[in-house]
């Protein structure tokens, strides 16, 4: 399965060139257009600067209102607008009083007083509430009870699928523009290719290998297809010197991970498929970054397409998030050695172990 997977990797970064022209000038897509970020147009040219607190995969917690606790019921509740659902306030009443006087809760309903001077205006302001005469008995007589509408605040969203940020700040990206990396696009008749003027073998990996890796999160053309080949191309005639390497790669793929992008992700499960087979002891050297590398892939890992009973013919691109979290971690417990399944399982524990079972 391992040598198979390696294979299909391979390809990923023409097929993501060729799924770019689909979308672009076949199906013509617009939702699916291409990536440009804004550009200095100079002689020089490279990327706008982009400011230095964008952080990739960094977002903003929002801001959630919490329940207040009201003691004459002994009952939360969240704070609403003094309407209904159909915008009418449900009672007003005015008056003189003293302020502890106003305030007052029942099991359905919450005073909430606004004092001007002696002056307060106390309304109701309801969670729940039952509307008078809207049951089919209608009376206060009949032992049926009225529409129940409900006023009250859901609890807050996770948003644990949103992409993140993903600001054009990458490593790869800066050395790229600058002209320090020996790599150039290789444009023939049958795909893009990479064109290293140095060969790998002389490459310093410790350098090289964490730059590319870097670029993995990169969305726009060329950037994406040069870091995506590369990476591959050092990962399959890196050999032995891949494994020393192996710490400086756990924060650019970690990065690449948090941006939550499913395009992304997907190209660095590939990667890590990739690079588990790369070379001998590399699973086991990934064991210790599992607490790392894993949440992410705890999220998305029942992320699939449910399509029902009918064929799903995007398998061949091998996109669907589920799959590939699956694929990854198996290949991780193959070649992760004893310690690989329950470090796996601590991290994510709906995961099933393919040897043991």
């Amino acid at each position: 399965m391992a040598s198979t997977t390696a294979n299909l990797n391979r390809y990923t970064a023409s097929e993501l060139q060729a799924e770019d022209y689909l979308n672009q000038h076949i199906i013509r897509d617009t939702t699916k257009g291409p990536v440009r970020h804004r550009e200095t147009l100079s002689c020089f040219d490279k990327t706008m600067q982009v400011s230095s607190k964008a952080r990739a995969g960094g977002h903003e917690s929002e801001k959630v209102e919490l329940p207040e606790y009201h003691a004459s019921d002994a009952t939360f509740y969240y704070k609403t607008s003094s309407q209904n659902p159909k915008g009418k306030v449900l009672r007003t009443v005015k008056g003189e009083g003293e302020k502890d006087d106003v305030r007052k809760g029942g099991r359905n309903h919450v005073f909430v007083a606004d004092f001007v001077g002696n002056s307060y205006c106390l309304t109701v302001c309801c969670t729940e509430f039952t509307l008078a005469h809207t049951g089919s008995g209608g009376a206060t007589s009949t032992s049926l009870k009225g529409k129940s509408s409900f006023v009250k605040g859901a609890p807050p969203a996770a948003h644990a699928f949103h992409r993140r940020n993903n600001p054009p700040n990458t490593e790869f990206r800066k050395f790229y523009e600058r002209g320090d990396l020996p790599i150039s696009v290789k444009h023939s008749g049958v795909g893009n290719r990479i064109k290293w003027s140095v060969d790998t073998d002389k490459l310093d990996y410790h350098h090289y290998l964490p730059i590319f890796v870097s670029g993995l999160r990169e969305k726009e053309e060329p950037f994406r297809f040069l870091a995506v080949k590369g990476t591959f191309d050092l990962l399959e005639e890196g050999g032995s010197k891949i494994l020393p390497v192996i710490p400086q790669l756990i924060i650019p793929i970690k990065t690449a991970l948090n941006t939550r992008d499913p395009e992304v992700i997907a190209i660095v499960l590939k990667v890590l498929q990739q690079l588990v087979v790369s070379g001998e002891l590399i699973g086991e050297a990934l064991v210790p970054y599992y607490r790392q590398i894993l949440p992410v892939l705890n999220i998305f890992k029942n992320k699939n397409t449910n399509i029902g009973d009918a064929i799903y013919y995007g398998q061949r691109k091998r996109v669907n998030i589920g799959d590939l979290v699956q694929e990854t971690l198996e290949v991780f417990e193959q070649h992760g050695g004893e310690d690989a399944f329950i470090n796996i399982k601590y991290m994510v524990p709906t995961y099933e172990s393919c040897i043991l079972n």
